[in-house]
């Protein structure tokens, strides 16, 4: 800063910036273990450490409200009168906010009977005539009326685009006015619902801003009055008193009494301390790192020799304990004979654990490096893999008898893959298994499980990261091969150790959390079905996929000319940039607030935007067409055959079973869960999934209406449960009560809605959600729920019971006893509540369908070894299973299939099982 330059001052809107950062993790709210909702804490935290490292503010306030009324509940009683409460867990978060705003050593700013608004355009005021440039951070657009040459907004950055600095220029250009004072007249006459300010009825931000454009002021508009027409001008002349009310109550006061101390405001050290006290406390680690506040940790101790003298480790004065300051004894095997003693050792023990580390990632391409064992706390083994094959062979087999004894329980972190490594050795793991990843899992669903997070809050314990070993993911990072072995057996020690003792740690909150039969009886035995799934891996016809992507790219172009036909001239199709000026200018089509523009000053066309417009103009549906085409193209028709594996000529798929919470299994390299399936282009990829052969044949097996017999089921409906026992169309069922017509007159219309309100029912379908999806108005989509509800009235007991249940006791169950927490059920914010009540009304449906598709599997899995079948289960994809069939035995094969699928669990309703075999999965579905 040079000696005439403005002193930079940031004045922080609180609440604003906290609400936006709960908001930010809605749908993905973040917990730390103690079940503490810490997303407002982590957004506001990135968002201040954000502007502290970008700017570098020399002066810094943060400006809370007080909840006490103010000077505008006095001149309108009813402001803020529609705010929805604050959400419990954001009203928790407060108090931690504003210590950690003192731990910075930034001032909170506050004044008893005035906004936060009024506090900063004051302070922002005084700063000026102090020599100040003053930044006011927030969203909110109200704050445009006080920008000036030395008083600008500062909009916080948002996914992943930078900050926007809003001087006069910016404000005039996105409000289209000529000064920015006004902004109190556009805000005057649209109103703020969520302040509860009324405007003026009819007027919203466009025709706000074009009168204010035009007359310069609501004091021009009421001059000009005559040269209005129609409703508008009736509204305005009705509702004056109100629209000059409201641009009273929308106008941010600079003169609330309140001092200007420079001295306060400057920017000072943070203290470290009590910042890492709080950040430990809400388990934020990667900020803590980032901000340096992991100091004082000791120097590495001397490791131990290992199979000769033993050296202890004395533990260092840290928080949380390290390889440096627990005493432990890892030792290296290298030969032959302390190989044959490690495994005499493993033999006789009950348990022991086991991890690889391996070259990469893929289990398909990556070589063991080396593996290790612990029997005993705070005492494990590491083996060396050679890197050539044979060699490598020879030292992994010497292990196979340990592996293979069923006395033996076997522990480990994410089993899966280490049994996928081991198996491409030859190896096959079998008795008892206890995966700590899985354990917690069922435990907590919806927290991190990996096993750094689980140390370090099972065990106090912070374990060396791999990237310290290989450094960063990216094309320059090692892999363990580089590593010197001293180094790789401390690694690799110490996560067999920390698994070993994690387990004992974890293994009683499976009784606690009534978890242990999901996990012996499906979540464990499932481990293996996946692992044998993965390896066999499905076949891909990579000339049909290369056939099919010439067929789609004549598509694209074909829609891409009607495209320029409807628009009248060429442009670029997936450029926003172009599209936008072609839709909202040329063509003018817009709906209530459709022609928005984003951050850089384009119009928004998204997906979301476009549907709305959908039936505005023909062209609408040609663009979205277009964009599913490429979109279809580039995900999948270009992508798969990338995923080929050059070895087996297979796509080998990787299931996650620790992902969702409501218990599905995931899966990636390729997604097939989200294959699109609805449109005849997206149903054709199917057809590039062929047999192995030509011995084999495709097997598809799909339950039918899984859910909704699930829902029959739960809430006993006596309707519904008839109507599955007798095997008839429940859908036309539905339709036939709701229309109140006789079955043999429901038309496919009506069936149609009738099914869309069955499966949208699951999902806590609203009426406005109902008439999007059938494109039908909100009061006829009303009128369907509540046919629906007084037809089947225990759906809607079922549905009730499910809140209340969650209400009580802050979680669903599936009917194995999975649960789903729903910590916002009790919100007094009906936006955060709607969403969990939708959710304790969907986890037990969707979560036992989740159940009952695994239980299949592992039945079949054992079935097929049992009666020593060539034929695999090869996928997995929502309610269904295929299946690459040995000809000779496809009719055994349907049998056991159809049999364990349909025998999974016994609902009171029957599971039924449409099944077909093809020669490719299209054909076979």
């Amino acid at each position: 800063m040079t000696e005439n330059s403005p002193k930079k001052l940031f004045l922080l809107d609180a609440y604003a910036l906290i609400y936006r950062s709960y908001y930010a993790f809605i749908r993905n709210p973040r917990f730390n273990s103690k079940g503490v909702n810490t997303s407002a804490m982590l957004g506001f935290v990135n968002t201040l450490v954000q502007l502290l490292e970008s700017e570098t503010p020399q002066y810094i306030g943060v400006v809370f409200d007080v909840s006490a009324p103010t000077f505008r509940h006095e001149i309108f009683k009813e402001y803020k009168a529609n705010r929805e409460a604050m959400p419990e867990d954001l009203r928790k978060s407060i108090p931690y906010i504003r210590r950690i705003i003192e731990a910075f050593n930034i001032p909170i700013i506050e004044k008893e009977g005035f906004e936060a608004d009024d506090v900063i355009g004051t302070l922002a005021q005084k700063a000026k005539n102090s020599g100040f440039d003053t930044f006011m951070m927030t969203p909110d657009k109200d704050y445009a009326q006080l920008v000036e040459n030395n008083v600008k907004m500062y909009k916080p950055a948002k996914q992943g685009a930078a900050a926007e600095i809003w001087g006069p220029d910016e404000v005039k250009k996105n409000f289209g006015i000529e000064n920015t004072a006004q902004v109190i007249d556009i805000l005057g006459l649209m109103g703020d619902s969520a302040d509860n300010i009324p405007g003026c009825p009819g007027i919203g931000p466009k025709t706000a801003e074009k009168l204010i454009g035009e007359f310069g002021s609501i004091d021009g508009i009421y001059q000009n009055i005559d040269k209005l027409k129609g409703k508008q001008k009736s509204n305005l002349v009705e509702f004056e008193e109100q629209v000059r009310l409201s641009r009273k109550l929308a106008t941010i006061i600079q003169d609330v009494p309140i001092d200007f101390d420079e001295k306060a405001l400057a920017r000072e050290e943070v203290n470290k301390e009590a910042l890492k006290a709080l950040f430990e406390d809400l388990e934020f680690r990667t900020l803590a790192e980032r901000l340096n506040l992991e100091e004082g940790k000791s120097e590495k101790a001397v490791q131990q020799t290992l199979f000769g003298d033993v050296e202890t480790v004395q533990p260092a004065a840290t928080q949380m304990e390290t390889i440096e300051t627990i005493p432990h004894q890892y030792y290296l095997v290298e030969n032959e004979m302390q190989r044959a003693s490690l495994r005499a050792e493993l033999s006789v023990a009950d348990a022991f654990c086991f991890d690889t580390e391996t070259t990469g990632l893929d289990t398909h391409s990556a070589e063991i490096v080396c593996m290790s064992f612990a029997f005993r706390k705070h005492e494990a083994y590491c083996v060396l893999v050679p890197s050539k094959k044979e060699e490598a062979q020879k030292v992994i087999s010497e292990f196979r008898e340990v592996f293979a004894d069923e006395n033996i329980l076997k522990i480990g972190q994410n089993l899966k893959y280490d049994l996928l490594m081991l198996g491409n050795y030859g190896i096959e793991i079998k008795g008892k298994m206890f995966d700590t990843m899985l354990a917690h899992y069922l435990i907590q669903p919806e927290q991190k499980h990996n096993l750094d997070y689980l140390c370090e809050i099972y065990l106090n314990y912070e374990k060396v990261h791999t990237e310290s070993l290989i450094g960063k993911k990216g094309k320059n990072q090692l892999n363990m091969r580089s590593v010197p072995k001293e180094k790789l057996r401390d690694y690799a020690c110490e996560d067999a150790d920390l698994t070993f003792w994690l387990k004992d740690a974890i293994d009683p909150e499976l009784d606690k959390y009534e978890m242990r039969q999901l996990f012996d009886e499906i979540e464990m035995p499932l481990v293996p079905v996946l692992v044998h799934m993965e390896q066999a891996g499905v076949k891909l016809d990579v000339a049909a996929l290369k056939e099919y992507a010439v067929d789609l790219r004549e598509q694209i172009i074909q829609v891409e000319k009607e495209i320029f036909e409807l628009a009248g001239e060429e442009f670029n199709v997936s450029s926003p940039k172009q599209l936008g000026p072609i839709l909202f200018e040329k063509l003018k089509i817009s709906s209530s607030g459709s022609a928005k523009k984003t951050k850089t000053k384009q119009y928004s066309t998204s997906e979301e935007v476009l549907v709305k417009l959908a039936d505005k103009h023909p062209i609408v549906n040609k663009i979205l067409d277009f964009r599913g085409l490429k979109k279809l193209l580039s995900t999948y028709v270009e992508a798969l055959p990338e995923l080929v594996n050059p070895k087996t000529g297979k796509v080998h798929t990787s299931y996650n079973q620790a992902i969702t919470a409501t218990g599905r299994l995931s899966s990636v390299n390729p997604n097939l869960q989200n294959i699109p399936i609805r449109d005849e282009n997206g149903r054709e990829i199917r057809r590039a999934f062929i047999p192995s052969d030509e011995d084999h044949v495709f097997l598809s097996a799909d339950y039918s209406q899984i859910e909704l017999r699930i829902m029959a089921a739960l809430s006993k409906d006596e309707e519904m449960l008839n109507a599955f026992k007798e095997g008839k169309d429940i859908h036309a069922i539905t339709a036939s009560k709701i229309y109140k017509v006789p079955e043999n007159e429901v038309t496919s219309d009506m069936r149609r809605k009738a099914k869309t309100a069955n499966f949208g029912i699951i999902y806590g379908i609203s009426a406005f959600g109902l008439s999007q999806r059938l494109n039908i108005p909100r009061t006829e989509a009303k009128e369907l729920i509540d046919g629906y509800f007084e037809n089947f009235p225990k759906i809607k007991g079922f549905m009730d019971q499910q809140i209340d249940l969650a209400g009580k006791n802050g979680y669903v169950q599936t009917i194995k006893g999975r649960r789903r927490y729903l910590n916002d059920i009790n919100s007094a914010n009906a936006i955060v509540r709607g969403m969990a009540e939708r959710n304790a009304i969907n986890a037990p449906i969707q979560g036992s369908a989740a159940d009952i598709i695994k239980v299949a599997m592992i039945n079949i899995y054992r079935r097929f070894k049992i009666e020593k079948l060539k034929s695999k289960m090869v996928l997995q994809v929502h309610d269904e299973l295929n299946f690459d069939v040995f000809k000779n035995e496809l009719e055994k094969v349907k049998e056991i299939v159809k049999y364990e699928m349909e025998h999974a669990l016994e609902l009171g309703v029957p599971l039924t099982v449409e099944m077909n075999a093809a020669g490719n999965w299209l054909d076979a579905h």
